[in-house]
């Protein structure tokens, strides 16, 4: 590649001064490479264009040096960096035309001559000039030697008649130029026809930002060692910013000397002055009074600011922003909403009250009232509350919808609100001691529900009988649902049955969730078709009353009761329908709805054994988090499941005791989440061989929930009984205990069915056929098969594990003498390629090495090192699902099932050392 960047003498140093002016720098000390972008940009160089503009610090100018340093040989390559001095078209295009003339000796002299002729208060035809330039620059060019002509730091020389210029240069360019512009300002070209013939590439803020895997790399080259949950923090602190990231370790590794510590902060330190000195000084006064302002504020848009500064010209400053890249981060894709970048808004906050045109509490306040008549009441409380004003956040909160507020179920918000209320507001009307009653009972904070509900007494009896009929099924419905989480079934039941038919129609919410209490109860007992018919009654509801997302909820229910029937094909399609009603809905906003569906997504595609399962599980496990939604651990327990059937058991515990930590800071008693994350606790240990550990805890679960139990099921487990006897059962096979277990499966396989726990009793039945084939009961075991895929219609492939694990070759000569269905193609699928059965395979390591791609061997690599799958992804930049399916093809290649058979494998054959 030849390089107007260096010399012959001296690599860094530039030769004469006519070559200074096009000296490309070299990387900074400590430069972290980007391989990510530079194969982005690699993407581009068939085209015309290379569009790199994010704020300052993101490594703009670094990613063009590495880019440039990578080029093949034969490319040339031209830097020019630009200054303010530029802005002068006619300088620009003569230090351009010189920067030619040194790959391209003898071109344009008399262009050049014009141009410098040319008196700067005179108009000049640069359009024509360039045209001519061109042409000649075109009859030079070597079809065999690309140019890579780099523009740094244009926004310092960007101007109208520049990007006039440059707008013209860049459609006529002739093939074999290819140009790469850095910039904090989006360019002022038109550049759609670019980009609709993919002559464009362009690399964004959001492009730049660092992920978690370059962040691990930076801190380890600066040999700085912190905590996983530290790292994380501090990535969603920065947002990727590299500039801002490099300051703060500069600043930690000098107060580490003096024993000090330092958080990540935009208002303080080097940050600020970088901040200070690059960003803000650099905007005029009237931009630098809006920043500050308007920092306060967590997002806004146009007419928000207007409302707040009392003028008109905040959609103006806004755009000024968003072309010069003043940190301003888009919240939606109309470019509506916006907020500042996390280190940027510290310092803009950091400013002192007096030098504020106005405080913060009447910017929160003048907010409240802007939102309030927009009708966007959540957010006008949160700028009451902000602003100080405890009263009018109270007397806001009385004009929301109590229904809409049960559909949403946004507890993260309304316990927010709450600890900023005092006591004696939140009872100071009924209203206020119901929305907030819900609130705690959905957030399974049951003894401060049952406290705040019973202040309603003290407004009992009403003044009107219909209004003291309301109220007091209002108070039977929150304390039937109480009464269901506390596991008191009896009361429960009554309170809500009551609740029921004494509810006016106007009092949805309340209805739904009783309809909903009442099925889980069914559930519980066992008595599926009563839970079935109440979830359609709940559906019906919610159709007629036109909310789509209570509907959503009510296919949730459903599909849980099709899963434990066994039908797990239809439960996902009431999955599905309940997604499609909430795909509308806000991605910036958490819904508890949305995430529940996700997860049992998730939780469906893992009884189908789908790769897939694990993503969906953490993505609806984020959500539930957000909006403080106790369907997390549903997720969690799934999740954990799957790590220990995929041979992870230090993750699986992991993932169970981050569960139970949550449970724990959520303040959520025991009875909701201890007996389902000890049941999966059993059932790791059990694959993992420590049977004291499962023999100690799954008799007093038993004895706890088991069918002569004297506790209710959890609220999200109501067939645990049923799973409990389940893993007594492999228990007792591991034990030794044979006849025991075939006993404990036939009974079970009997009253499951009859409660209606068809995916059990399949569990139970599959169990019941490996015990058989383990003790060389060949028919039996055949015939239990053969009733176990009779019965597997529903679409559930879990229960069939250990066969597909254990039983290969023997389930695909049972399935084979099945007709074609969509069970047994399923089933067929999971199992390894067949191998003849007289002759062990034996394969040559040349050939087996040529079988494995690059990648996978990668893959392999990563897992020998016992990395996660996660690392795995963030190492290579591939998704989850992308690795998950690199291993699952090692493992066929290889002939294993499991990771660690997979290593020991290749380290056999010499794939790994």
């Amino acid at each position: 590649m030849t390089d107007l960047s260096r010399s012959p003498g001296s690599p860094y140093m530039p030769a004469t001064p006519v070559e200074a002016r096009f000296y490309r720098p070299p990387l900074p000390a400590g430069h972290m490479p980007r391989p990510r972008l530079c194969e982005r940009l690699e993407e581009g160089l068939q085209g015309r264009l290379l569009l790199v503009s994010a704020p300052a610090g993101f490594g703009k100018s670094s990613l063009a040096i590495e880019f440039c340093e990578r080029l093949p040989e034969h490319w040339h390559s031209l830097w020019l960096g630009l200054s303010e001095r530029d802005r002068d078209p006619g300088r620009f295009l003569e230090r351009l035309l010189q920067g030619l003339q040194q790959l391209y000796p003898g071109l344009g002299e008399e262009a050049l001559g014009l141009l410098k002729m040319r008196q700067r208060h005179q108009p000049f035809a640069f359009e024509q000039w360039l045209d001519g330039l061109l042409d000649e620059l075109t009859q030079q060019l070597d079809d065999g030697q690309p140019l890579l002509l780099v523009l740094d730091d244009y926004h310092l020389a960007q101007g109208p008649v520049l990007d006039r210029c440059l707008q013209f240069f860049l459609n006529h360019l002739p093939p074999g130029v290819l140009l790469l512009v850095t910039s904090r300002q989006r360019p002022d070209w038109h550049l759609a026809r670019l980009r609709l013939s993919r002559q464009l590439l362009e690399l964004n803020e959001q492009d730049l930002r660092l992920t978690a895997a370059e962040l691990d790399a930076l801190l380890a080259s600066q040999g700085a060692r912190l905590e996983q949950q530290q790292v994380s923090g501090i990535l969603q602190r920065s947002e990727g910013w590299i500039a801002g990231l490099r300051l703060w370790l500069l600043a930690v590794e000098e107060l580490a000397e003096a024993g000090e510590g330092l958080q990540l902060h935009g208002g303080e330190g080097l940050i600020r002055e970088y901040l200070l000195e690059e960003v803000i000084e650099r905007q005029p006064v009237e931009v630098q009074q809006f920043l500050y302002d308007t920092a306060c504020m967590e997002r806004f848009c146009a007419e928000l600011c207007d409302a707040v500064r009392d003028s008109h010209d905040s959609a103006a400053i806004i755009r000024h922003l968003q072309a010069n890249q003043v940190f301003l981060v888009p919240l939606d894709e109309q470019g509506r909403w916006f907020r500042y970048h996390h280190l940027f808004s510290d310092l803009l906050n950091a400013r002192p009250a007096e030098e504020l045109s106005r405080s913060h509490g009447s910017t929160h306040l003048r907010a409240c009232r802007w939102f309030a008549a927009q009708g966007m009441l959540d957010a006008s409380i949160e700028q009451a509350l902000l602003a100080g004003q405890a009263d009018v956040a109270a007397s806001l909160v009385q004009n929301l919808s109590e229904e809409q507020m049960l559909a949403e179920q946004n507890i993260a918000m309304l316990l927010r609100w709450k600890t900023n209320l005092p006591d004696d507001l939140l009872a100071s009307t009924p209203r206020l001691i119901m929305l907030y009653g819900w609130a705690l009972a959905l957030a399974c904070q049951l003894d401060a529900a049952q406290e705040l509900l019973d202040q309603l007494g003290r407004f009992l009896p009403a003044a009107e009988p219909a209004a003291q009929r309301s109220l007091l099924a209002q108070w039977q419905a929150l304390d039937g649902v109480i009464a269901r989480g506390r596991g008191d079934g009896a009361r429960a039941e009554q309170q809500c049955s009551e609740a029921l038919a004494g509810l006016p129609a106007e009092r949805y919410g309340p209805h739904f969730m009783c309809l909903s209490a009442l099925s889980n109860l069914a559930m519980v007992r066992g008595d599926l078709w009563r839970a079935r018919g109440l979830n359609r009654d709940a559906l019906e509801l919610a159709q007629r009353i036109d909310n789509p997302l209570l509907e959503a909820l009510a296919h949730y229910e459903r599909a849980r009761v099709l899963q434990a029937r066994g039908e797990v094909l239809r439960a996902q399609e009431e999955v599905h329908q309940g997604l499609l009603l909430v795909q509308r809905l806000p991605a910036q906003r958490s819904y508890s709805v949305r995430a529940r569906l996700t997860i049992y997504e998730g939780y469906l595609l893992s009884l189908r054994l789908q790769p897939e399962a694990v993503e969906r599980l953490r993505a609806g496990i984020a959500e539930a988090r957000a909006c403080r939604d106790v369907g997390a651990l549903i997720g969690y327990c799934v999740l954990a499941s799957l790590e220990g059937r995929d041979g992870r058991p230090a993750e699986a515990f992991a993932l169970l005791g981050e569960a139970e930590r949550l449970m724990h800071v959520w303040d959520v008693p025991a009875i909701y989440y201890l007996a389902m994350i000890t049941l999966i606790k059993c059932e790791l240990w059990l694959r993992q061989g420590q049977v004291e550990l499962a023999a100690a805890w799954l008799p007093q679960l038993a004895e706890t929930y088991g069918e002569q139990g004297r506790a209710l099921a959890p609220e999200f487990h109501p067939q645990l009984a049923l799973h409990i006897d389940l893993q007594q059962a492999a228990l007792e096979r591991l034990q030794g205990g044979l006849e025991h277990a075939e006993r404990r499966l036939r009974a079970l396989q009997q009253r499951a069915q009859g409660l209606g726990g068809q995916l059990v009793a399949l569990a139970a039945q599959a169990q019941l056929a490996q015990l058989l084939k383990q003790t060389g009961r060949e028919r039996e075991a055949q015939q239990q098969l053969d009733s176990c895929l009779d019965l597997a219609q529903g679409g559930a492939l879990l229960p069939f594990i250990e066969l597909l694990q254990h039983q290969p070759r023997w389930l695909r000569e049972r399935l084979q003498l099945r007709s074609a269905c969509p069970l047994r193609d399923a089933l067929l699928a999971q199992l390894p390629d067949s191998r003849d059965s007289d002759v062990e395979e034996v394969v040559d390591e040349t050939s087996l090495a040529e079988k494995l791609s690059s990648r996978e061997l990668a893959v392999l690599q990563l897992i020998a090192r016992g990395c996660s799958n996660q690392e795995i992804s963030e190492r290579l930049f591939i998704s989850l699902h992308t690795v998950k399916t690199h291993a699952r093809h090692i493992n066929s290649k290889l002939g294993v099932e499991r990771r660690t058979q997979a290593v020991a494998r290749a380290k056999g054959l010499g794939l790994l050392r």
